[in-house]
């Protein structure tokens, strides 16, 4: 028997029997149910007493939900004598409260954080944190594993022409520059005042787009008007095409309705979240394969970023 276990929420079991298929492993046994009123029951269905066990549940919509049945899995394990708890979160729900950024507001993202380790979570596994100083508000280590190992061979295999990445916004400049520097490629910037939470207006674009072919880089995609004002932008200045690579497709309200309407000739995301709809616009690659292989290495107590530096070189 292996030293170690796979359970799966509900919040994306497609994605928890990919990685169990890479690991050559059954998912474990849970029955998790939800009283007449609405509280979540979970029972583990077997033995977990000295294991390492993995729960895979990204905490995306519906975001309290999934984060409840992630603390009460954690818990009913650790009553299990479970020798350590590894919450696979692809998606960390709540990482866009991050700070004080007006009076009398929560920091969500370090009330999370509190809760998992508190419920007695002992590492955690997540992909492109929306800001990276999150991981500091935890006293357990955090693997923030990054997204580009998964879009790099995916833009080289378009064969654009005239490629360019770009940052849909000043926030996101780290995460375009080390996609633009892995590929060799150049970079611009698309610069834009946010008036409102999911309101965006683009006002100018740093750069010289005529010609190129645009990748946007973003952590995530919710409603797509960044995106998709962005890519209008773009065009505008006289790119011949633009397509976005986002980790996380969040895609709330109006984001299917814009995508397939507006100037954005592709989205590529990862699958951890589960989509919704279909899209022929959008493009999915699964993060099976590498939260698979760092699941083994943590078991292991194998380097994790020898991974990255393998698979990006």
């Amino acid at each position: 028997m292996s030293g170690y276990m796979i359970f799966s929420g509900t919040s994306n079991p497609e994605l928890a029997e990919e990685i169990a298929n890479y690991l050559e492993m059954p998912l474990s046994k849970a029955k998790i149910n939800c009283f007449s009123d609405g509280e979540i029951s979970v029972q583990i269905a077997e033995s977990v007493r000295g294991k390492d066990v993995f729960i895979v549940q990204p905490t995306s919509a519906p975001a309290n939900a999934n984060l409840m049945e992630l603390l009460i899995m954690t818990d009913a394990l650790k009553r299990s004598s479970a020798k350590s708890i590894t919450a696979v979160v692809p998606y960390y729900g709540y990482a866009r409260q991050d700070r004080k950024a007006a009076p009398r507001v929560p920091i969500s993202a370090k009330l999370v954080a509190n809760l998992m380790e508190t419920a007695g979570i002992t590492r955690v596994v997540t992909v492109d944190l929306h800001a990276s100083q999150i991981q500091g508000f935890f006293d357990i280590p955090v693997d923030n594993l990054y997204g580009a190992i998964l879009f790099m061979d995916y833009i080289k295999s378009k064969n654009l022409p005239n490629p360019i990445i770009a940052s849909p916004d000043i926030g996101g400049v780290a995460r375009a520059r080390y996609f633009a520097s892995k590929l060799g490629l150049d970079m611009v910037i698309v610069d834009k005042r946010r008036e409102k939470a999911n309101v965006a207006e683009v006002m100018n674009v740093i750069g010289d787009v005529k010609g190129k072919d645009v990748i946007l880089i973003d952590d995530m995609v919710d409603t797509a008007g960044t995106m998709v004002k962005g890519a209008k932008a773009l065009k505008e200045l006289g790119a011949t095409s633009v397509m976005a690579c986002c980790t996380h497709p969040v895609l709330s309200g109006p984001a299917y309705e814009r995508i397939e309407e507006g100037d954005l000739d592709e989205l590529v995301v990862s699958n951890t979240i589960p989509m919704q709809k279909e899209s022929k616009k959008i493009k999915v690659l699964s993060t099976a394969h590498m939260l698979g292989e760092v699941i083994r290495r943590v078991h292991n107590n194998e380097s994790v970023n020898s991974l990255f530096d393998l698979s990006s070189s």
